[in-house]
């Protein structure tokens, strides 16, 4: 057990993984837009749609204090407080999913990547209990959303 542990901290860290392909219930738009200025267009689409960045967090800079180098990565969480209130009148279970999040990955060509789970896909295991107005606000945040992807990545 412990030669496995020593030889594993000799093998070199894998600096990218495979990049995020087309799946169900996901939006995956790539930009050509560096990983830094990703994240920027994200914020300022969310702010110019009315949402707020409400946290963010990634790997990258807690990785390069320990003296690993891995590609851009941060998960970028978005919502509306009107959203949130009209949520928590259907279901208090589903408010778990807020804020919504945005992922900003950096490619090994140098540009990067946004995707996110939509809200539809996000909120869908609530709509037996929260009923159809809980679609109503899922198709609503789908549409800002994907206008906050479409004008981040100038898609």
């Amino acid at each position: 057990m412990l030669r496995s542990l020593f030889l594993a901290l000799l093998l070199p860290v894998s600096a990218h993984a495979q990049a995020i392909g087309a799946r169900d219930g996901w939006v995956v738009l790539p930009s050509a837009q560096s990983y830094s200025e990703l994240v920027s267009s994200v914020k300022r689409a969310v702010t110019a749609n009315g949402f707020g960045v409400v946290t963010q967090a990634g790997p990258t800079q807690a990785a390069k204090s320990r003296g690993i180098d891995i590609p851009g990565n941060r998960v970028i969480g978005v919502f509306n407080n009107k959203y949130a209130v009209r949520t928590l009148a259907l279901s208090t279970a589903a408010m778990i999913e807020a804020p919504i999040r945005l992922y900003v990955t950096e490619e090994e060509n140098g540009t990067a990547t946004l995707s996110y789970k939509t809200p539809s896909l996000v909120f869908a295991p609530y709509m037996d209990e929260a009923g159809e107005e809980l679609g109503i606000i899922a198709r609503e945040l789908d549409e800002t959303f994907l206008a906050i992807a479409e004008q981040a990545t100038g898609g």
